[in-house]
């Protein structure tokens, strides 16, 4: 874990982006872990970014979050649905990962309950599917992704075979930002949204065999 401590400490948020991608991400809930495996995630660039919450280093109550350490849990709503990001660079300076979808693997019977019986890819293929597959609530807004309850767990994480950058979606007249490659994804996952199904890698879901 403190290699990946350092690695926030140290890299772009674009690389942590893509760091992020095959991340095991758990949530210890009462009911019981609930994980997957990180598949798509959005890089926002703070005080430059038109499209990130910090753009011009706004700062409300809302965005407190966002000028904390790296690894900070940062919540908002966005259409009823609840969005989970978390923050990559030194204190004060507002960036942040948006995690876009996850692969399940553990407590899947639960992520469907709590999907209200949603199933499939429909589980966790959308920012706001997979926070409420996990069970994620608002009380982890301003806490660490390294040690609550909600968390990542580097020791299991598995490495893409290949990595694609993409437009961010939902970005609409935002000048150069609507169209920047700012989306990460694991060329191949099923649980990508807004790709061809012959695209999609039917035996290994995008990674490497090792870790098969």
């Amino acid at each position: 874990m403190d290699d990946t401590i350092n690695f926030f400490n140290t890299q772009s948020t674009e690389e942590i982006a893509q760091f992020l991608l095959g991340m095991y991400l758990e949530h210890e809930t009462e009911s019981g872990t609930l994980a997957g495996y990180i598949v798509d995630t959005e890089a926002y660039l703070g005080p430059e970014d038109e499209a990130a919450h910090s753009f011009g280093l706004r700062d409300t109550p809302r965005l407190k979050a966002m000028y904390e350490k790296p690894g900070t849990i940062y919540l908002y709503t966005m259409h009823t649905h609840l969005i989970l990001n978390m923050v990559t660079q030194e204190k004060g300076k507002p960036q942040g990962v948006m995690i876009r979808a996850v692969e399940p693997i553990k407590g899947i019977a639960k992520m469907e309950e709590n999907r209200k019986g949603r199933n499939g890819l429909d589980l966790t293929n959308g920012p706001g599917k997979l926070v409420a597959a996990l069970g994620i609530k608002r009380d982890l807004y301003g806490q660490s992704i390294f040690n609550s309850s909600l968390r990542i767990v580097p020791e299991k994480r598995k490495i893409p075979k290949k990595i694609i950058a993409l437009p961010r979606i939902g970005i609409p007249n935002k000048g150069i930002w609507t169209d920047l490659p700012l989306r990460y994804v694991v060329s191949g996952n099923p649980y990508i949204s807004k790709q061809r199904r012959s695209d999609i890698d039917k035996q290994a879901f995008g990674w490497k065999e090792e870790n098969r």
